[in-house]
């Protein structure tokens, strides 16, 4: 599982023409799913997302996760961020799990961050989406257990 992890001032998400989520301040995670991820690989990342410090204490350090802040959580499903363009002009998308099985990840790392945090909230699986975002900071961040180079 890969994810880009975005603290924001706010964040929304459009499909066919209507917001379907929004958030104030707090965490825009787009996530993508890899083939024959195992259940603790979700777990994982969800306590990863919730519990990174990216936001500044009273010292101006990132000592606070999002969680400290009592902040939002907006997750947006981005199979793109497998896209391998080492080849050609066109990347290939061969490390991203097939639609049935992304959905599947998908909808358990949703329950996974709403167990341990309510503040979640998700675009549309699958759809075009318009996500608009006010980057604060900016923080931006790639979560990859995987890959030993990020």
């Amino acid at each position: 599982m890969r994810v880009v992890i975005q603290r924001v001032a706010e964040a929304s998400v459009e499909v066919g023409g209507r917001v379907v989520a929004s958030i104030g301040r707090g965490i825009l995670v787009l996530a993508a799913f890899k083939s024959g991820e195992q259940t603790d690989e979700l777990e994982w990342m969800a306590r990863k997302c919730l519990e990174l410090r990216i936001f500044e204490d009273s010292e101006g350090k990132m000592n606070r996760s999002v969680i400290d802040e009592d902040g939002e959580v907006l997750v947006v499903s981005q199979f793109t961020l497998y896209g391998n363009c080492r080849k050609g002009r066109r990347p290939a998308y061969t490390l991203s799990a097939p639609a049935d099985e992304a959905v599947e990840r998908y909808r358990r790392f949703i329950e996974i961050m709403s167990s341990y945090y309510p503040k979640v909230s998700e675009g549309v699986f699958g759809a075009k989406m318009k996500v608009r975002l006010t980057n604060d900071g900016p923080v931006t961040l790639i979560v990859d257990r995987g890959v030993a180079a990020l």
